[in-house]
């Protein structure tokens, strides 16, 4: 042995695969790692769609797509484009003006950050990248508001809304009534399957796979929306080759998107000026059980939230919740 040899080489520099600077390809790098850790097909698509969103900032900036044009200062950039210029249904051609407004909610932004945030990070630590640019870059500040929920006569209006000798709005129908029974996330009640259903226990089943906090569940129903939902089924069964629950017309699995916006119409229709969307549901059913008296470590079980503070924040807390 040299008398020279001390010890091992002390290594300070990260060894970098050889790869791309092309964003597009790194992106899908990213998602087949993700994918390979098990993440909901739900987060896979939040992804998708919040890199589409940067990548449009890219685009209409005429950035190149690569990972060398990403710096704090584009970044910083692309904060200010989401909060003073996008502008809402720019270029649809059945809005009128005024519904064009400018700008994105804080808590959009920085969920749209959040995406970014693990983008970068994966690559960095699959030494994909030299550095991660998103160091530094810190949330828009999010007011925090209270939460709006739907008081018994506004339910009473949207639930008569749909015409139920209508298949879609009898589907829409069954998936509000689960939501609202339920008190789960629009994602969790679109990815069930016959399976997880139990029709005589009048039990809903969230498996991991489909749970955001990736922790199966089950989840009770009442007699009603149990009857109403095993109708759903029988209904399917006759019409299309799907085990999935929540279908759209032509037997595809119904989008998040699609049934927010047929749950807006509804809203419009009954005069129903609050902004309607599913997780109101979700909102609603949680305040009106803590209003009942209902214990709120259940309610957590019932939310899925591994967090009390989460379901603490999350509720609209009444005075006589909080007595209860």
């Amino acid at each position: 042995m040299s008398a020279n040899r001390t010890g091992r080489r002390i290594k300070k520099e990260r060894t970098l695969r050889k790869t791309t600077s092309n964003l597009d390809v790194l992106f899908i790098q990213f998602r087949a790692i993700k994918k390979s850790e098990g993440r909901a097909e739900g987060t896979i698509e939040q992804y998708e769609n919040n890199y589409g969103f940067f990548i449009e900032f890219f685009d209409r900036h005429r950035i190149e797509r690569s990972i060398k044009e990403i710096n704090r200062e584009v970044l910083q950039k692309y904060i200010v484009y989401m909060q003073d210029e996008w502008v809402k249904f720019e270029g649809h051609g059945f809005k009128k003006e005024e519904h064009m407004t400018k700008g994105l909610a804080p808590a959009t932004i920085n969920t749209r950050l959040k995406t970014l945030r693990v983008f970068f990070k994966t690559l960095y630590d699959e030494g994909l990248i030299e550095n991660n640019p998103m160091w530094g870059i810190k949330n828009v500040r999010e007011l925090e508001e209270e939460i709006v929920i739907l008081d018994e006569d506004e339910l009473r209006l949207l639930f008569a809304a749909p015409n139920q000798r209508n298949y879609a709005d009898f589907r829409d129908y069954v998936l509000m009534n689960v939501l609202l029974d339920g008190m789960m996330r629009i994602s969790e009640a679109l990815g069930l399957r016959e399976e997880n259903f139990d029709l005589e226990g009048r039990v809903l089943y969230i498996p991991a796979a489909i749970a955001k906090n990736r922790k199966a569940r089950s989840v009770p129903i009442d007699f009603g929306t149990a009857k109403i939902l095993n109708e759903l089924i029988i209904e399917n069964k006759a019409d299309f080759d799907s085990d999935f629950i929540f279908l759209a017309n032509y037997g595809e699995r119904l989008t998040r998107d699609h049934f927010r916006k047929r749950l807006a119409e509804y809203a419009r229709e009954v005069g129903i000026k609050k902004r309607v969307h599913p997780h109101l549901f979700r909102h609603t059913a949680a305040t009106m059980y803590l209003e009942s008296g209902g214990d709120i470590r259940h309610l957590q079980i019932l939310l899925g939230h591994s967090d009390l503070r989460m379901v603490m924040r999350y509720t609209h807390l009444s005075g006589k919740s909080l007595t209860a």
